[in-house]
């Protein structure tokens, strides 16, 4: 199926486009092959942490994860720095794309003839979220990423499980959010 039968079969879901997500997806998709391919491991985010504290700890725990802990600090570093490029280049206004959507909320900073765009999320809430992230993708035993990307892609029946969690708890949570009328 095309694109444009794409777009217009759900244009009311991505009134935007479904263009920057389609090229996102195939991002997403080419680096888990190759990392697959390079490492025999599904990629995943959530083990970072332990496989991180590998370095430091000598916990059975954080072990497990030895072998493989430098290529996830290395695509943990990768993921930071592609938001960095991002927001250096394309939120900036440094380079320009018909797939880009300029930010509608936050604020706009100037630094170093860039201009960078600022959440307006507390920053106590960014951390608390990702805080919560962080549990809760250990006590899922996986993340979007893992399960999301490579478990659906493998047809695994845990993963196809723990997708259909993440996205009900997803849309709950979104839901009572707005329902209590929180806001940044």
């Amino acid at each position: 199926m095309s694109l444009s039968l794409l777009a217009l079969a759900f244009g009311d879901l991505f009134p935007n486009g479904i263009e920057h997500y389609a090229v996102g997806g195939l991002f997403v998709g080419l680096g888990v092959a190759v990392i697959y391919l390079g490492t025999a491991i599904p990629a995943g985010a959530s083990t970072f942490l332990e496989s991180t504290l590998s370095y430091a700890s000598n916990l059975s725990r954080f072990q497990q994860y030895r072998p493989s802990r430098d290529w996830r600090v290395v695509f943990t570093l990768g993921i930071v720095a592609g938001a960095f490029v991002y927001a250096a280049t394309f939120q900036s206004g440094l380079v320009s794309s018909s797939l880009h959507q300029p930010a509608t909320t936050g604020e706009f900073l100037e630094v170093g003839g860039l201009t960078l765009w600022l959440t307006e999320v507390q920053p106590w809430r960014l951390f608390l979220g990702g805080v919560l992230i962080g549990v809760g993708t250990r006590l899922g035993k996986g993340c979007t990423s893992g399960h999301g990307v490579c478990g659906v892609g493998s047809a695994s029946g845990a993963s196809f499980v723990g997708v259909a969690t993440f996205l009900l708890i997803a849309i709950g949570v979104a839901q009572l959010v707005a329902a209590l009328g929180v806001s940044p």
